[in-house]
């Protein structure tokens, strides 16, 4: 079986090689030094960056092909970023793998073809049913359901549902995008837990980006091929998959399914706040008592989540 280390075996290494694995090092080793909360804020505002970056490929390549781009270069990267060893896997992990896979592939496609139906916070507030659900079912306390009830209402109050009637296909599609994110969070803690480092990842992306393949060629023909469309699915690949991804990866490592899927409801957060300060929107008063009841949501899950991990 083919290792790309093989490529190095003849000659002596380039002088940069080294320069370059010593830079992914200190990279690895800054990303474990951030907190997981540090690490899902930062993943939200590479999201946030990446969306508006890709609305040009949109218009262009379509939902599939903007989703491969992406979803494919994302996976080069991860490739060639971990080298995982195939011979390495057992038959039980690829089970996982396969089911990751297939929760990135349809968390991707889904929340595209969501967005081109209905309005993007109408869209990411249902989508968010998907975590927020997680988060109620692995309560085991009271104050849990506080935390949980609390992100729920800061989310329904930044949806924007009076301002336009709902495609019933865009939403069926959101919903199965907060499936999708759902399955994502839960498989990542299984894959995350078996495999070394990001190479669970970088494999479950590899399957994902070709589940994706054919509504990609389908969409985006020879288009996919221009060196313009290319270069933003690079930059969207790195901002709106590689970099989340990562960042979310290494966080569900470090804090339980339940801490995480409250945390996220911090993104329409991020949304607004990036809109308030480039964009110059303003903020209401509704929008404000939002952001306050999924902020002290954040704060609470994080602070007594810890709490009890620290416990047991």
């Amino acid at each position: 079986m083919y290792k790309p280390q093989i490529l190095f075996r003849f000659g002596p290494r380039p002088s940069g090689f080294a320069t370059v694995r010593q830079g992914i090092g200190r990279l690895r080793s800054g990303v474990q030094a951030i907190p997981p909360t540090g690490l899902l804020l930062l993943a939200m505002a590479s999201i946030q960056i990446g969306a508006a970056i890709a609305k040009n490929l949109f218009v262009t390549l379509g939902t599939g092909g903007t989703v491969f781009l992406r979803v494919g270069f994302a996976a080069i990267l991860l490739m060639i970023i971990w080298r995982p060893n195939l011979r390495q896997l057992k038959w039980s992990q690829y089970n996982g793998l396969l089911l990751l896979g297939l929760s990135i592939a349809g968390l991707n496609l889904a929340f595209y073809e969501a967005i081109a139906r209905i309005p993007l916070g109408i869209a990411v507030t249902i989508e968010f049913i998907g975590p927020l659900g997680i988060s109620l079912f692995g309560s085991r306390r009271w104050r849990d359901l506080i935390w949980v009830g609390l992100a729920a209402t800061g989310i329904i109050l930044l949806a924007p549902f009076d301002r336009a009637s709902l495609d019933p296909i865009g939403v069926g599609f959101a919903l199965l995008a907060g499936a999708c994110w759902a399955a994502y969070i839960l498989f990542s803690v299984r894959v995350g837990q078996t495999l070394p480092g990001g190479s669970g990842l970088a494999l479950a992306m590899s399957i994902a980006a070709l589940l994706i393949m054919p509504f990609g060629l389908f969409e985006g023909g020879t288009r996919l091929l221009n060196p313009s469309n290319l270069y933003l699915g690079l930059i969207v690949a790195l901002l709106a998959s590689l970099i989340p991804f990562s960042l979310e990866y290494e966080a569900l490592k470090r804090i339980p399914a339940r801490v995480f899927g409250v945390l996220m409801s911090l993104d329409p957060v991020v949304a607004v706040i990036v809109g308030f300060v480039i964009l110059g929107e303003q903020l209401g008063l509704q929008s404000i008592i939002a952001i306050s009841c999924i902020t002290l949501a954040a704060i609470g899950v994080t602070v007594f989540g810890t709490q009890r991990n620290e416990h047991h």
